[in-house]
């Protein structure tokens, strides 16, 4: 997970971009947006989290440094 290409795919994709991204990737498919990552998994990572952060920013009113850090400890307890 690099937070530069998340950072930059919520500055630059809309939610519906994004899920469009998300299910091209699901099913194997040329993706329509330009997503960062070193394989499909890692950008699967990316858009999954961008959209997330762009909900979460939408819901609360909160800028991207909150919805991130709210992202990361969803993150950090999923793994322990």
């Amino acid at each position: 997970m690099k937070i530069p290409a998340i950072k930059k795919l919520v500055e630059t994709e809309s939610l519906e971009n994004l899920t469009a991204a998300e299910e091209a990737l699901m099913e194997e498919q040329p993706l329509a947006i330009e997503v960062e990552g070193d394989d499909e998994g890692e950008q699967l990572t990316h858009v999954i989290a961008a959209a997330w952060i762009l909900n979460y920013m939408n819901d609360n009113g909160v800028d991207f440094k909150t919805a991130l850090r709210e992202y990361t400890k969803k993150v950090r307890v999923s793994i322990s």
